[in-house]
């Protein structure tokens, strides 16, 4: 499995490193050749803004789409969330687009508002997960098809699953939980044997 991590600011260093001490090859990618042959793509977190626009100068922003149309699994926190959703509640910037989710940045206020909590996300146990907000985002709506993983405790959204596209306002990359990671790498097999079983299918198709 080879999954990559976008690598043009904020915290792409401690996923990568996560990542190999699950055992998955993980590469940093700045070019829009580094995509090719990827089974994932982990957006991070950092500044949406200034990602967006390095995004736009690599010329990434359009690969990445194509990639998500042909059924690669995407995942982003944070900033990556923002990146992700189709809308943002307030704030008008160009995003990639890919999940049905309405945004709102930075929900909890400046740097010295970050905070961790305990969160409940079903999909990765019982026993609570650490979330450590810092400058997050929350999804203030989402469309039928998106599945909510986790909430606040005053009900605010702060993880969502739509398909093979994986969204947390939080940063798991500064925990030494590594259960949502390895929660993508499973969304990725899952993709892979869907994909597997299709080639299959089309395979063993009569000729007419």
């Amino acid at each position: 499995m080879k999954i990559g991590v976008l690598a043009v600011q904020g915290s792409f260093i401690e996923h990568i490193e996560i990542l190999q001490k699950l055992g998955v090859q993980a590469l940093p990618v700045r070019m829009p050749s580094q995509l090719d042959g990827l089974d994932g793509l982990i957006i991070p977190g950092g500044e949406s803004t200034t990602i967006v626009r390095l995004m736009t100068s690599y010329r990434l922003a359009q690969r990445i789409k194509e990639m998500a149309g042909l059924g690669l699994p995407i995942w982003g926190t944070c900033a990556g969330m923002v990146l992700l959703a189709k809308n943002i509640a307030n704030y008008q910037m160009e995003t990639l687009g890919l999940m049905d989710i309405n945004v709102r940045r930075n929900a909890f206020g400046s740097q010295v508002d970050s905070f961790e909590v305990d969160l409940h996300i079903p999909v990765l146990g019982k026993q609570p997960f650490r979330g450590v907000f810092i400058r997050a985002p929350i999804v203030v709506d989402v469309a039928p098809g998106v599945e909510i993983l986790s909430r606040l405790a005053d009900g605010r959204i702060v993880a969502v699953r739509q398909h093979r596209l994986l969204a947390c306002s939080f940063h798991p990359e500064f925990t030494e939980d590594f259960r949502f990671h390895s929660y993508f790498l499973a969304i990725i097999d899952e993709q892979a044997s869907r994909q597997h079983e299709g080639n299959i299918l089309r395979c063993s198709c009569p000729k007419s």
